[in-house]
């Protein structure tokens, strides 16, 4: 059974979610009869589109507010031309980016369209440039896009104002795709078109039901909001054992299967948080829990790793994650928990080795204060790509290493029976941290 298709009008999917809603005066063009390209019957179809929809062009913009959120609101009516893009709807986008620039507004885009609109031919695939510029410089001025995805989201339309926005939501069933359902090829598998298939590939961030639409969209715009220039203070470690007194002990504390984990960590830090999924590549690492929550009030990014061994996909969420934290001026909080970085050939295959270091450069040129917190293991140059170098606490039964105790034993030529005293000489414990000055101390506020 397939799932219920995401079908609305363009005021439909406004009411939908704004509680207000003020349409902005659509900008005049001296636009002729059949367009700039004189197509035969172009000016009949439009005059029929308006007919059917009520609708002058294939998107409404205006200014609304969902749930006492302000923002800069655009939807897309289908079945005017399918929802296509024409001079006159890129007159109304830029129009729509420029408010939202000169308001300090966030946009939020509900999307419904087919593609470019061929009765203009190159002129309308253009538009694409100057959604892409729009978004750009909104992407400047520090300010958020959301985009949600209606049924159908294809073409240049899917390949600008949705996946270009910094989250991308889509509704149940909602085809989406750059090639539309007439051009694909015929033995595409149709899973991958659909808004679970995209989910799954990390190209989408949220299915949303119509019915919870508003208050996610409601929640993301709390969220995304400046969080200020105060770093987020750690997590409050939970009762654990105290310090460990030699370093296997510090690993086997740190390893152990009733350890508190990530998501405990965050369910208790934050009064409120929504999820980032996915690296825009194609890839999902469950491993790798990435979003923004408010705590305290003020909202923060994170990026946690669940004591598993971190895929590429895991670092370049966390990387995307951090990037657009620091363009929104919201500090991040990384938890680190990991054996490692994953090692495996599908791992090399997949650019491991460029992934850790996307991560590293992200940490490294964040404006906004990362702060880490290690709660498990840190394996390794894995562990390291999330952490701040200035900014770090350890928890009494975590640990971080150079490399895993057996592995150095196994290079140095030693036997298991030597293992112990490995982990002891690679100083990992909390405290040999806080000593060595790679912690500025165990946590236990």
């Amino acid at each position: 059974m397939s799932e219920p298709a995401g079908r609305m009008t363009a005021r439909e999917a406004i009411a939908a979610v704004a509680s207000t809603f003020d349409e902005l005066p659509a900008p005049e063009r001296d636009f002729p009869e059949d367009g700039p390209l004189n197509w035969s019957g172009y000016g009949a179809s439009r005059a029929r589109a308006r007919e059917r929809t009520g609708e002058t062009e294939s998107v409404v913009c205006g200014l609304a507010s969902v749930e006492g959120r302000p923002c800069v609101l655009l939807s897309f009516e289908f079945g005017f031309l399918g929802g296509s893009l024409g001079q006159c709807t890129g007159d109304r986008l830029e129009l729509a980016y420029a408010t939202a620039r000169e308001r300090r507004l966030p946009l939020v885009s509900l999307i419904a369209t087919g593609g470019s609109r061929m009765q203009e031919g190159m002129l309308a695939l253009t538009q694409l440039q100057r959604v892409a510029r729009q978004s750009a410089l909104l992407k400047a001025a520090g300010l958020a896009q959301i985009s949600v995805l209606r049924d159908p989201t294809t073409g240049g339309g899917w390949a600008t104002l949705g996946a270009g926005a910094d989250v991308v939501l889509a509704l149940p069933g909602a085809q989406i795709g750059f090639a539309g359902s007439r051009v694909r090829p015929a033995d595409a598998d149709p899973a991958a078109y659909s808004a679970r298939g995209q989910l799954a590939a990390g190209q989408i961030d949220a299915i949303v039901r119509k019915e919870d639409l508003r208050g996610v969209l409601a929640g993301w715009l709390t969220l995304l909001r400046a969080g200020g220039s105060e770093p987020a203070p750690p997590p409050a470690p939970f009762d654990g054992p105290g310090l460990p007194a030699d370093g296997w002990e510090a690993v086997s504390l740190a390893r152990a299967a009733t350890r508190p984990r990530a998501e405990a960590y965050l369910d208790a830090y934050f009064a409120h948080r929504q999820a980032l999924v996915g690296d825009r590549c194609g890839g999902v690492d469950p491993g790798m829990l990435c979003g923004f929550g408010l705590h305290g009030g003020r909202s923060y990014a994170y990026a946690a790793q669940t004591g598993t061994a971190t895929r590429p996909a895991g670092y370049r969420t966390a990387a995307r994650l951090i990037r657009l934290a620091d363009r929104l001026g919201i500090p991040v909080l990384t938890l680190v928990d990991t054996p490692g970085a994953a090692n495996d050939a599908a791992a090399e295959r997949a650019g491991q080795g460029a992934a850790i270091a996307e991560a590293f450069a992200a940490v490294a040129s964040a404006r906004v204060p990362v702060t880490t917190l290690v709660i498990g293991e840190g394996g390794s140059g894995g562990a390291l790509a999330l952490t701040s170098p200035d900014r770090t606490w350890v928890t009494a039964d975590s640990y971080f290493s150079v490399i895993a105790p057996e592995s150095a034993a196994a290079i140095l030529k030693r036997d298991a029976s030597q293992v112990r005293h490995t982990a002891t000489q690679l100083r990992l414990r909390p405290q040999d941290l806080v000593e060595l000055g790679v912690a500025r101390g165990v946590w236990d506020a």
